[in-house]
């Protein structure tokens, strides 16, 4: 008898997985396949579970020995090698790192994450950082911190006070984060410039939807990760964590930003070098940075981020959102089509390209 796996009972409550989810996923199963449904709780956090945050139980290994499918979020390695007959297993998480694991990268398993389904709020997140610090929400927290009625730093010649009309919006990573962000922040009138792997896509594109219509340049390689620094008056980095990208935000690359810029984070923290991040806001070359992720989570109390002034932290939650299940089962039903019709891996979403590393 065929069989599917569903281990997705996060621990966190707004995360929990509804009952009418297996439901779906039953109902859409050829009469002959079981679903084994996981009632353990786990953690989708960060790339997902793993054995050092959640020890893989005897009960789910036995499970997944004779399945075809495994939903979860991450993948452990000590999984795959326990259960020989997958052939497709999903990550409830967007990040894949931990799931990469030498049996992964080994196997001919079809591999998807859930990246696209946390974009919409994430960028809802990024619109509200950027906002934070154009409009000065930021002057007005250090006022109430003080009690102080202060309207100097409002007034003053040289205001730190924007509209997004009159910006350029770096957005690194044109994937679903980065593309999610670039529609809104576009649509309400800001000129984006967003970097991608590749150059197939037109090199602008308008937005005519919105409340104002801004465009989307599209750049790719060296000199256009570049021109994205010395353009942007925000840069958002929404670029996964590869050999290739990770450090890529160092003395060098801020150096090269305009003068007052401000920084957001909310792909991954080992994309910047956080000591040359800590320079550039003490030095002014920085207007602000908004972090959601960090080189090391959680970041540790004492650390010199938590007291800047400059800095808006939020504790890796810029994709929590309640609409995540209907998005993630919705994903999870059209994909489960794909493999029950046998469809060629370009009709699927979310495949991880293993190789890439997301």
């Amino acid at each position: 008898m065929p069989r599917a796996v569903l281990d997705m009972m996060d621990r966190r409550p707004i995360w929990a997985m509804p009952s009418w989810v297996p439901e779906e996923i039953r109902s859409s199963l050829p009469g002959e396949w079981e679903l084994v449904v996981i009632d353990e709780l786990t953690d989708g956090s960060g790339d997902g579970a793993t054995p050092i945050t959640r020890p893989i139980s005897p009960a789910i290994l036995e499970a997944a020995a004779k399945a075809d499918l495994y939903f979860g979020y991450g993948v452990p390695a000590e999984l795959l090698e326990s259960a020989p007959g997958l052939r497709w297993v999903h990550s409830g998480a967007a990040g894949v790192g931990s799931s990469l694991t030498s049996p992964m990268l080994e196997s001919d398993v079809i591999f998807t994450n859930s990246a696209r389904v946390h974009a919409k709020p994430m960028a809802e997140t990024v619109l509200a950082m950027i906002l934070y610090f154009g409009r000065g929400l930021d002057l007005a927290v250090a006022n109430q911190k003080k009690s102080v009625w202060d309207t100097e730093p409002y007034y003053m010649e040289g205001a730190p006070l924007n509209e997004l009309s009159e910006l350029t919006v770096g957005v690194l990573g044109f994937g679903g984060v980065g593309s999610e962000v670039s529609l809104r922040v576009a649509g309400l009138g800001a000129r984006v410039v967003a970097l991608k792997r590749t150059s197939s896509l037109e090199d602008v594109v308008p937005i005519t939807e919105g409340v104002l219509a801004g465009t989307i340049e599209l750049l790719s390689g060296k000199e256009g990760f570049k021109s994205c620094l010395a353009q942007s008056d925000v840069l958002v980095l929404a670029i996964p964590d590869t050999p290739e990208t990770r450090g890529m935000m160092d003395r060098e690359a801020f150096s090269q930003m305009k003068q007052g810029a401000v920084l957001i984070n909310v792909a991954r923290g080992k994309l910047i070098d956080e000591e040359a991040l800590i320079e550039a806001l003490n030095t002014g070359k920085l207007r602000g940075a908004a972090l959601d992720v960090f080189q090391k989570e959680p970041l540790r109390g004492d650390h010199e981020l938590w007291d800047h002034s400059k800095v808006l932290i939020t504790p890796h939650v810029s994709a929590v959102s309640r609409g995540f299940w209907r998005r993630e089962t919705d994903l999870i039903l059209h994909n489960l089509q794909c493999y029950l019709d046998g469809s060629p891996l370009k009709e699927w979403r979310n495949v991880v390209n293993k190789s890439a590393g997301y």
